[in-house]
């Protein structure tokens, strides 16, 4: 994605498209990994040593918030951020943490019964187990 594209993304949302924010959103777009908020603040702070550890975390929120970038939230450790466009699912290594997208499928909806006054927006899958690294590993230990 381009600069202007960047820029129509965050204007299209309602947010101003700050260096700061743009240097975030940029950021993710280039990695295939999950970065943490650390990871992303060490990365747009060795370009702009202007933007604080509170701005880029404040940004991501307001990117998540905005439905630009997705939190993948792992349990027992950081959560990681994505700002892939597509729609996809996650798998999340038992082992070493490490965050893979998975091929988008549909998933059923719940009978509408069955959710009472709540209102489902999306339904995303994550699957949990040892990635391709630490499945071997496993196996001969």
């Amino acid at each position: 994605m381009d600069a202007g594209a960047i820029r129509r993304s965050l204007e299209g949302r309602g947010l101003r498209c700050t260096p700061q924010r743009y240097a975030v959103i940029a950021f993710l777009l280039k990695q295939n990994k999950h970065p943490t908020a650390a990871e992303i603040f060490e990365a747009v702070n060795r370009v702009d040593p202007r933007c604080s550890r509170a701005t880029t975390y404040n940004n991501l929120r307001d990117l998540v918030q905005a439905g630009l970038v997705r939190e993948v939230a792992v349990e027992g450790r950081a959560a990681r951020f994505d700002a892939t466009g597509m729609r996809h699912h996650h798998f999340i290594c038992d082992r070493c943490g490490n965050v893979e997208d998975m091929e988008w499928y549909e998933v059923p909806q719940p009978a509408s019964n069955s959710l009472g006054k709540r209102i489902v927006r999306e339904c995303e899958l994550i699957f949990r187990g040892l990635c391709s690294k630490c499945a071997p590993r496993h196996a001969s230990g």
